[in-house]
Formats: structure tokens, sequence, C-alpha cells
């Protein structure tokens, strides 16, 4: 496959392709005889596996001692393992403070449905996450609707 079949396969553009290329990201990729990138199913699922590890947020560099370690074997299971599980605590942190935003927006929301439309910057609540009970109470009045 060329880079751009394989950039519209993996919804990666060719320079991103490269850039993967030449930092060791994804095994060198087979040339045609004239030297073109010959991409073939083994390249698309390294390119799959980055691309789904940069989507999770693992750094270029984690990606690369990853790979680094994949390529070594099964001796290095445990730092590979160990390089997921430090990325998933980040994710779960990033996702709870994606919730605290989330329920803060709702509660604005709520604040000018409900015909708050002065002094909205006095009734400000950020930073501060919503009460299980107001949560509750929210979701309550949601059903009733």
């Amino acid at each position: 496959m060329t880079i751009i079949e394989v950039s519209k396969k993996c919804g990666l553009s060719p320079d991103t392709l490269r850039y993967y290329e030449k930092l060791g990201l994804i095994p060198r990729v087979p040339r045609t005889g004239g030297g073109f990138r010959d991409y073939n199913e083994n390249s698309c699922k390294w390119i799959m596996l980055v691309k789904c590890l940069r989507s999770a947020g693992v750094s270029v560099e984690a990606v690369a001692r990853y790979i680094t370690l994949l390529q070594e074997g099964d001796a290095t299971f445990n730092e590979r393992m160990n390089i997921l599980k430090k990325q998933r605590e980040k994710l779960l942190e990033q996702l709870q403070e994606l919730q605290r935003s989330l329920e803060y927006l709702d509660y604005k929301i709520d604040f000018y449905e409900k015909g708050g439309y002065s002094s909205a910057l006095a009734q400000d609540r950020c930073g501060k996450s919503l009460s299980k009970k107001n949560r509750d109470s929210k979701k309550g009045k949601e059903n009733e609707k």
C-alpha cells in the first residue's frame, strides 16, 4: 500500500506516518524498487498501535520506549504493563476533571434556564463540584420532563 492509501486507512497524515517512522515508533517500512514506501498489513498494525497509544495521551517518548520494549520480547512484559498503567492513571485523573467541568457547566446552564441572567458572576461556583445531593436533585428534575 502507498503512503496515501495507508494515510486514508489509518486516519493519519502522510507527514505523521513519516514522522513516526523517523522516530522509530513504527518499524522501517519496506520500500519498492523505486524507493517508495510499500506498507503491508504488519506496518498497518504497528501504526494502529501507535495511534491508539497516542490517542490515549501517551507521550512520544513513552511510545518509543514501549515499542522498543515490545520488540525486545516477553522479558519486558512488566515494564510495558507499567507504562500502560501509568497512563491509565493519568487518564482517570483527566476524566475526573472533565466530570467536574461537566457538572459545573450543567450548574450554569440550569442557572440560566431558571432566569438567572443578572449577577451571574456573583452566583458563580467555579472550581466547586456539585454535591451528590444537588446532582441527584438535578437528575430527578430531568426525569420529570
